[in-house]
């Protein structure tokens, strides 16, 4: 146990915030950790740092048998997010003993139940320490055990940057996991991956096993008015007018409500909006944007773009509607008629009008400014589009802004079905613990890219309604339909993730879960 902690410790200490330098340097730290073990001096060509993008890396370390091809792989993501909340405390955020002491002599500042696990002596506190490097910690222990023991099945760790903005580790590394699998002439059997476990509500203290993890998708709208003097509002449409009928219809709407066994995906909200106005005056806004999250089980991105195009085309409706009425009202003519325009339908009209080349060069210009991340560009390109086409004005341009995380579930698989069913036991039998089955992790996770439907084509809709697609973002679903070993996640007990009081369960990260996932892995000897 102390080992064990001593190596959480470690991992915690090496701050990995997304996007920045210590998380360009950490999977360069964890192998020259590794690289002093003798097995990987002996076997350089197992332990492989795969690229991905600005300078971010993943690391893949394989333990390999001569006894077998089977392999599990053990998937976990360094980067946490950053610790701006911890305010007077964020110099201690990444040192959890000193941080879980101060917490214990400040203990007053927090709400009771806070307070409670303070005092209990069972929580270690600190950024990362939940989520997740507590996986990444036990990940490396079992790496060890089967190095010393010579287990007779292949173990393959990977840990991947940048989970928590736009998953680019894994979606990089799926390339590598179809390599190593080939270089090494591997079977993967499964992939297990070592996110927390959460509670399903505020005071939930269930403990989880998780056969899937939950989708989310982002449809985004462009709403392309016609400016006007403030002074004369009805000779132009208000882009925010227009935005304000869809914000309404997409908030909270139960149109795009996934349900699979048993469980349901949370309702949709509105994550940003853009004035893409970039001064004052009291000319009206005619280019206004906004990005919805939608989390979905058994729909693809076909599904959701087909109950998105309706719900929009009523909201235009509605706001046509009500336009009218104020024109009739006021006795003036109305501007035009509200579109509505597919990203898709957007580009070919374009392209027809101006050319390839002279749209791809808009795209690129866009694409170029590093001071716009990659949902901006997405939001750009389509109001670079419309600013050529001033007739098609007014419209609302729909699409899609990354990030995609396509809902992957095992639940029916007999291989993951065995597995949850073993550790559930074990949990019960060895420590007195209830492990509830769920079919969808959901915090979200990077196990949305090891495997997808071979049948599923449904990704073409996005693809081709995704701005930066094959450029600034890609999803490289081919590859994952070829990993089609089933997945299932189990890791430690903690809570709080992303708040100055994430915290981690002492007995459930050094004691329980790992005697656990031994157990499970062995279950795959031969």
């Amino acid at each position: 146990m102390k080992r064990l902690q001593r190596l959480l410790y470690e991992l915690v200490g090496w701050k990995s915030c997304t996007g920045t330098v210590g998380e360009i340097k950490f999977p360069h730290k964890l192998k020259n950790k590794l690289w002093k073990w003798d097995y990987f001096q002996n076997n350089t060509e197992q332990l492989q740092l795969i690229a991905a993008g600005k300078e971010r890396h993943s690391l893949a370390a394989l333990y390999r048998t001569e006894q077998s091809a089977d392999t599990i792989v053990l998937l976990s993501h360094f980067d946490t997010v950053h610790t701006e909340e911890y305010g007077r405390f964020e110099k201690l955020a990444y040192n959890p003993e000193e941080l879980t002491a101060t917490y214990k002599k400040s203990s007053h500042i927090f709400p009771d139940q806070i307070q409670t696990d303070i005092k209990s002596n069972q929580y270690i506190f600190g950024r990362g320490t939940m989520d997740m490097k507590m996986g990444l910690a036990m990940h490396i222990h079992l790496l060890e055990l089967a190095i010393t023991e010579k287990w007779p099945v292949n173990i393959l760790l990977l840990t991947v940057p940048d989970e928590e903005v736009n998953s680019t580790g894994m979606r990089t590394a799926v390339q590598g996991l179809v390599d190593i699998r080939d270089q090494f002439s591997l079977n993967y059997q499964l992939f297990l991956n070592s996110e927390p476990s959460f509670g399903q509500t505020a005071k939930d203290d269930n403990y989880y096993i998780y056969s899937g993890t939950i989708g989310k998708i982002m449809p985004a709208a462009l709403f392309y008015g016609k400016g006007t003097h403030a002074g004369e509002p009805l000779k132009g449409l208000s882009s925010h007018y227009m935005a304000a009928f869809l914000n309404k219809e997409m908030e909270l709407t139960n149109e795009f409500k996934d349900t699979s066994q048993g469980e349901k995906t949370p309702l949709p909200v509105i994550l940003k909006t853009f004035d893409l106005e970039t001064d004052y005056s009291v000319q009206t806004s005619h280019h206004v944007a906004a990005l919805y999250n939608v989390f979905m089980m058994d729909r693809t991105a076909e599904n959701i773009m087909e109950t998105y195009e309706r719900v929009v085309n009523k909201a235009m409706k509605d706001c046509q509607q009500a336009y009218e009425t104020i024109c009739q009202r006021e006795e003036v003519n109305p501007v035009g008629t509200i579109k509505v325009l597919t990203y898709e339908k957007l580009y070919d009209y374009v392209v027809d009008k101006l050319g390839l080349e002279e749209v791809l060069a808009i795209k690129k210009k866009v694409e170029s400014n590093i001071n716009l991340d990659v949902r901006e560009q997405s939001v750009y390109i389509c109001d670079q589009l419309m600013l050529q086409c001033p007739e098609l004005a007014p419209a609302t341009v729909i699409f899609f802004a990354p990030p995609y995380y396509p809902a992957i579930n095992s639940s029916d698989n007999p291989v993951a079905d065995r597995t949850i069913r073993l550790a559930q036991n074990i949990f019960q039998k060895e420590f007195g613990i209830a492990a509830h089955q769920v079919h969808y992790f959901n915090g979200i996770s990077d196990l949305s890219y090891v495997n997808y439907d071979e049948h599923d084509t449904g990704w073409k809709i996005y693809q081709s309604n995704t701005p930066t697609w094959g450029t600034v973002y890609s999803i490289p679903f081919e590859q994952m339909q070829q990993l089609n070993a089933p997945v299932i996640n189990i890791g430690p007990y903690g809570k709080d993730p992303h708040r100055l009081t994430e915290r981690l369960h002492v007995k459930s990260a050094f004691e329980y879960t790992p005697y656990v996932l031994r157990r499970v892995i062995e279950s795959f000897f031969k």
